[in-house]
């Protein structure tokens, strides 16, 4: 177990944290819409880094990836509403595995004209091909997570700028820093998921008693369809719904994410996972969980 873990404030979240407050937006009916949909494509990944839960000897990883059909039915869903936070394929993976990813990319980008489309990657499948087709099928930034060197980040750095990229179009993440760093990731437990990875945090055992307002800006769906409370439930304690039998909205304002996000704006975490996750979870979002307030007192009332 690790006895102190460093804290380390990534500098990417100031970036991810405009992008949400300027995409926060509400529905006709008055009901906030998220700001970040993140999708995690499949069940595998190529690496087992250190600080992540598949680093553990009894993680499995499945080489199983999304059916489109469901990307399409959840952009198209999310176009409806008139989503335009940011579609981010990201979660416990690796997307450039997918063989289809190319086309859910473009998916993505037909069905929300007004939102913005990004991933996440480790950049060991990238190419000068590959970079620019992914932009070329509409992605907005790719964001680079460098695990081995800086010299791998330098080497990156220079093939997003061979490929005419602009500065916003591409940002390297620096995640191979020592470990009194970090290793330049902002650690968290996941949700009580990191007991034995090789780099070990601990569960809690105790529930925090701080607010978290991840669900009430994000939308997380798994390549099952699963949709969880918040990309740190890398254990599925929570599913809210599922894409292949229900629908974005039902699942969005469904009693279950309702009563969550009550529960944590009052910081009461006393139910899984958050009883075991140490995030403290309001590093962005603050306006959407004011929202979310404000509508449940009008509806009270009504």
């Amino acid at each position: 177990m690790s006895e102190i873990k460093p804290f380390f404030f990534d500098p990417a979240i100031p970036r991810k944290s405009g992008h949400v407050s300027k995409a926060f937006s509400v529905s006709t009916a008055g009901v906030p819409l998220p700001s970040v949909v993140e999708l995690s494509e499949s069940g595998t990944c190529n690496r087992k880094c250190a600080f992540c839960p598949r680093s553990a000897p009894d993680y499995q990883d499945i080489k199983e990836f999304i059916d489109p059909g469901l990307v399409e039915k959840l952009s198209r869903q999310l176009g409806e509403v008139g989503f335009r936070g940011i579609f981010l394929f990201s979660g416990f993976v690796e997307p450039l595995l997918d063989k289809n990813i190319f086309d859910l990319v473009a998916i993505a980008r037909r069905n929300i004209p007004d939102g913005r489309v990004e991933m996440v990657t480790n950049g060991d499948a990238l190419n000068d091909a590959r970079l620019k087709k992914l932009f070329e099928s509409g992605l907005n930034t790719l964001l680079i997570s460098v695990y081995d060197s800086k010299e791998d980040a330098d080497r990156l750095q220079a093939l997003c700028e061979a490929s005419g990229l602009r500065p916003d179009q591409f940002v390297i993440r620096h995640r191979y820093l020592p470990q009194d760093q970090s290793f330049g990731i902002t650690l968290t437990n996941r949700a009580g998921m990191m007991s034995n990875a090789e780099y070990p945090i601990s569960e809690l055992g105790e529930p925090l008693r701080h607010p978290c307002y991840y669900p009430h800006y994000t939308f997380f769906m798994d390549y099952q369809g699963d949709v969880l409370l918040c990309p740190h439930d890398w254990g599925k304690k929570l599913i809210a719904g599922n894409m292949t039998k229900q629908d974005f909205w039902e699942i969005w304002t469904s009693p279950v994410m309702l009563e969550t996000r009550a529960r944590l704006t009052r910081g009461d975490r006393k139910f899984a996972p958050c009883d075991k996750c140490d995030v403290k979870g309001t590093f962005m979002g603050r306006q959407h969980a004011q929202a979310w307030a404000a509508l449940k007192t009008a509806t009270a009332k009504d």
